[in-house]
């Protein structure tokens, strides 16, 4: 009986060092750092390696919470190789967990296209976890007043290529629409939907939420458009 259990826990012991790492997709704050769950704490603590988008800014967020993890950079302009290196350390048994500077990795970040390529890799036969958290879009949604049982999410507009494209798509929408947009383009972009939507559509625009200055300012597109709206931070827009 003795020796059946030995062989027992013998082996559970060389299924579990056989066993492929897990990817989690963890959300940090996108301001606040109060926002950051436990879940998420936890997970940073205990994974091998945290990827970061810019590992300065995740480096703050680590020593703030006493976390001493090791760090690398995975962001938009990672080369393939990258992506195979990450994927070789999964299917070592590493345990990584993906954030982005701020919010939820995938969404609007380059951290979605290591997502698919780990999640459609044959080889990969791992799990990819979500420790979900703080996003910029859901916090915009929840206090924008508009109807929110049905929306479309479009990102960050195109710098040149394929603009007048996306600001048809929003003319076009059937629902709340709702976009980020940076401190260097919001002008211009609210400069031109105030050209493709009627005055009178009501426009939401969420600045710096959860930091310091953070500001809502709602009214009609023409209303915004007069709006005198600082052009620091990070911003959501959203479209009734």
């Amino acid at each position: 009986m003795a020796l059946a259990n030995h062989l027992y826990f013998l082996i559970i012991l060389v299924l579990l060092l056989g066993m492929p790492g897990t990817l989690y997709i963890v959300a940090t704050p996108i301001g606040n750092l109060e926002d950051i769950t436990l879940r998420a704490l936890a997970t940073l603590k205990a994974a091998d390696r945290v990827l970061c988008e810019d590992t300065r800014v995740t480096k703050k967020l680590l020593d703030h919470f006493g976390i001493t993890t090791p760090t690398a950079s995975y962001h938009q302009h990672s080369e393939g190789k990258k992506k195979l290196e990450i994927r070789n350390l999964l299917e070592q048994g590493k345990n990584i967990a993906l954030v982005t500077d701020a919010g939820t990795p995938g969404i609007s970040d380059p951290g979605n296209e290591l997502i698919e390529f780990i999640v459609h890799s044959s080889e990969f036969r791992g799990m990819v976890v979500p420790v979900p958290g703080a996003s910029a879009v859901t916090a915009a949604l929840s206090v924008c007043g508009f109807p929110t049982d049905k929306f479309l999410f479009l990102g960050f507009p195109p710098h040149k290529n394929k603009r007048k494209k996306f600001f048809e798509e929003v003319r076009g929408a059937k629902r709340t629409v709702a976009l980020y947009e940076s401190s260097h383009r919001i002008k211009k972009t609210l400069g031109e939907l105030s050209q493709i939507l009627p005055s009178e559509t009501k426009v939401c625009v969420c600045r710096e939420l959860t930091k310091k200055f953070e500001t809502t300012y709602r009214g009609t597109m023409a209303e915004i458009r007069e709006t005198a709206i600082p052009e620091k931070g990070e911003f959501v827009i959203i479209i009734s």
